[in-house]
């Protein structure tokens, strides 16, 4: 599902040169479950802004459902990305001034759906994730494990094919970061999602099918 060949990724400056990713190559499986671990700073969001197509490699080629992306334009990218990915971010990134039923609706605006099928495809994802009665809260109403429950639900409202979560329990307690660990299991057991998720713990890596540790932006294993 995720092919990556040579990835390098350098940011630079007027003085400073800095090596970010270095040579990675890897294959992630449809339907796979891979976990990726390592010391801050080395690589860990980097490497999963470049699978997301949030950043693009200084070298190296990225394909993601056998297409190679390298020739896409920022409109076509942008396009692939609300079609295939859903993402999870560790503060969340939900908008305060919108209802949860409307955050989880924002992915499906730059679709062509109707609101009456936004809705729907809305409530229907706040139901996976066991929300179905908090739609017309705030998510300042809400734990901060609700609150990822609703960022998994509008990356997953899309039917994605691919979610990368980066920290998703990072900001939780241990009873809750397992709930939400169990919805992305059942998310991938149950309906195939590929996913992959950037921890630092590594309770929680072992529950997925693969680990993969960076070091100096390195893959050591």
């Amino acid at each position: 599902m995720i092919h990556l060949q040579n990835i390098e990724k350098v940011y630079r400056t007027d003085t400073v040169e800095t090596l970010a990713i270095n040579g990675i190559n890897l294959n992630i499986a449809k339907g796979e479950f891979l976990s990726i671990m390592g010391p801050s700073g080395c690589g860990k969001s980097t490497l999963l802004n470049i699978m997301g197509l949030l950043d693009e490699p200084s070298k190296g080629k990225i394909s993601i459902d056998e297409q190679d992306l390298s020739r896409f334009s920022d409109q076509q990218l942008a396009k692939f990305r609300n079609q295939k990915l859903g993402f999870i971010f560790q503060s969340y990134h939900l908008i305060n001034d919108l209802r949860v039923l409307d955050n989880v609706e924002l992915p499906l605006l730059y679709r062509t759906s109707s609101t009456k099928e936004r809705k729907m495809l809305a409530s229907a994802a706040l139901e996976k994730v066991g929300l179905s009665n908090r739609l017309k809260h705030f998510p300042t109403q809400l734990s901060g494990g609700q609150r990822q429950r609703v960022a998994i639900a509008r990356a997953i409202v899309g039917n994605p094919q691919i979610i990368l979560a980066d920290e998703p329990t990072g900001n939780l307690d241990s009873a809750m970061g397992n709930e939400i660990m169990e919805i992305l299991i059942n998310l991938n057991r149950n309906e195939g999602t590929t996913i992959v998720m950037v921890t630092h713990d590594e309770n929680m890596a072992n529950k997925t099918h693969r680990l993969v540790r960076l070091f100096d932006g390195s893959q050591v294993q």
